[in-house]
């Protein structure tokens, strides 16, 4: 387990599936107060139960939706009027795989798709950080962790809006570093690799997940829970004299 994260409130968007699931479950494990945070009402409770059937910790279902930025407001408020202060935000939430995208070249993408795409995994993080900076700067402490992806990096073919959209969360976590270091406040970045991050698989999934292992210097399949203790690191004292960095978590494809 790692230290220091003991009734630490920690926020993940996009907790209610997937990659956002496994941090919220991880943070359970590690003793923080867990704030489940989606837009898919349902599932955010349902997982904020497993926190409290599966770990000791305390957990807390809030419906948002990140590209509204009065909805991400009312959550602050929220967390603040039942545990008091926040210590980590994970901006998870994302277009990807709960939201069907279209994974196709640039003359196949629509314009409303695009700006639904940096709506949600751009100004989501703008958003979401606007709410909880005034708490962490009162504070004086606080841990953002932004999710970017391998493909940012890569440049991978396909999907040009949301690997854009993953490239500008690098640009957006260097710049709010600089900006909030003189508070105490951490930013970094994680780029995971191609994950099997569905709920249900299918067997096509399965296999485009698995496309990826002759890139790899680590031949298997990556699971969400190979996320889980980076995530934890960047939240935690650990890397209290760490900001600004994008961390690639993707066995090896791409060496930084």
């Amino acid at each position: 387990m790692i230290e220091g994260l003991k009734d630490k409130v920690a926020i993940v968007t996009g907790g209610g599936h997937g990659i956002g699931r496994a941090y919220c479950l991880g943070f359970g494990g590690a003793g923080a107060r867990v704030v489940v945070a989606d837009i898919d009402e349902p599932a955010a409770v349902k997982v904020a139960k497993e926190v409290n059937t599966q770990t000791d910790a305390k957990s807390l279902s809030v419906k948002v939706d990140v590209s509204n930025e009065t909805s991400t407001q009312l959550m602050v408020q929220t967390i603040l009027e039942q545990f008091g202060r926040i210590d980590i935000l994970v901006n998870n939430a994302a277009i990807f795989a709960t939201i069907p995208m279209n994974r196709g070249g640039i003359d196949s993408i629509d314009p409303a798709e695009w700006d639904r795409m940096m709506a949600v995994n751009l100004k989501g993080l703008f958003f979401c950080c606007r709410a909880v900076l005034p708490t962490m700067r009162k504070q004086k402490s606080g841990k953002v962790v932004n999710i970017s992806s391998g493909t940012a990096l890569n440049g991978s073919a396909g999907r040009i809006h949301y690997v854009t959209s993953k490239a500008g969360v690098i640009g957006f976590t260097r710049c709010l570093a600089r900006e909030v270091g003189e508070d105490n406040i951490n930013v970094n970045a994680i780029a995971p690799g191609s994950t099997l991050s569905e709920d249900n698989p299918s067997e096509e999934i399965i296999k485009m997940r698995s496309a990826r292992l002759s890139d790899r210097a680590l031949k298997r399949v990556q699971l969400p829970k190979d996320l889980v203790g980076t995530v934890l690191f960047l939240s935690s004292p650990l890397s209290d004299f760490m900001t600004g960095q994008t961390v690639a978590v993707d066995g090896g494809v791409t060496f930084l």
